[in-house]
């Protein structure tokens, strides 16, 4: 390796230092799912990134999704799928699958991937935690109010369990399944769920990861990139279609952090090798950012 090589890592690194000085002992929640969940996604160098903050003295909490997982493991038991505004109705059957996927193959999957980059974690469900407590949710719709099962909307969030782990320098990496006052386990919208966490902890930053560029002001245009957006002007985007589909309740988590005191929200697109070091280390970073 020439000598100019070396030297452009020693400057990247230096580059780095203010940010890890301004970071260490802090929260970050990131919301880690959908395809950014496969290899092809960017799975290798996100875990790879937080196994670098945490090793830094930065506190990373992982809640994650697994939609297209679900979707995957329905259709194999031949389980039929509905949604009402975008959201699963959600019987016993698919809660049972919800369950096995969320709680069992994706959490224990990234506590195995972490553990083995060398990074204290522990994988755990919202439920079976007490972290997250919900009510049930009826969706809303021009025909009436419509039941959705077992869909939970987050009614309180007891962070203890999270700030245990984080205490004693241990990744937390949360399956977004609330437990309803009648003890049973509820479906919560994992960008839901990671802001309500990032609220309830106080944590400095909230990241999703996705699979865009970011807040695009034309949605078809990825040049069109707005990096930052004020909370009080996130529903004038929803209103006029700029935000749609799965970027409205990323926003709205978002607004409801900052809101509850979180400093910044960012939306990065995952599938760009060390998104997260980008975004943390770097005067340029990516994505998109709500804030005050």
């Amino acid at each position: 390796m020439e000598l100019q090589s070396y030297i452009d890592k020693a400057s990247v690194l230096a580059e780095a230092l203010p940010y890890i000085q301004s970071f260490r002992g802090k929260t970050v929640v990131v919301k880690y799912g959908g395809s950014t969940l496969t290899p092809e996604g960017g799975a290798d160098t996100v875990l790879r990134d937080l196994v670098f903050m945490e090793h830094v003295g930065i506190n990373p909490v992982v809640v994650h999704g697994g939609g297209p997982a679900i979707d995957r493991r329905l259709r194999e038991r031949n389980v039929e799928t509905r949604r009402v505004n975008g959201l699963r109705i959600t019987d016993r059957a698919t809660m049972q699958v919800v369950e096995e996927v969320l709680a069992g193959e994706i959490n224990s999957g990234l506590v195995r991937e972490i553990d083995s980059l060398g990074g204290r974690v522990r994988g755990l469900s919202a439920r079976e935690a007490g972290v997250l407590h919900v009510r049930p949710h009826v969706a809303q719709t021009r025909e009436g109010p419509v039941d959705l099962g077992f869909v939970g909307d987050v009614v309180r969030v007891d962070a203890a369990p999270l700030q245990d782990l984080i205490d004693v320098e241990t990744i937390p990496v949360v399956a977004p399944i609330g437990r309803g006052e009648d003890g049973e386990a509820y479906n919560v919208n994992a960008d839901t769920a990671a802001g309500e966490i990032a609220a309830a902890l106080g944590a400095e930053k909230l990241v999703f990861l996705t699979d865009v560029t970011g807040i695009l002001e034309n949605p078809a245009d990825e040049s069109s990139l707005i990096s930052t957006v004020p909370v009080d002007e996130v529903q004038g985007l929803i209103d006029t279609g700029v935000l749609q589909g799965g970027m409205i309740p990323k926003a709205r988590a978002g607004v409801r952090s900052v809101r509850a005191g979180v400093r910044k929200t960012h939306i990065v697109d995952g599938r760009i090798p060390h998104s997260l070091l980008l975004e943390f280390f770097t005067d340029e970073g990516v994505g998109s950012q709500i804030l005050r």
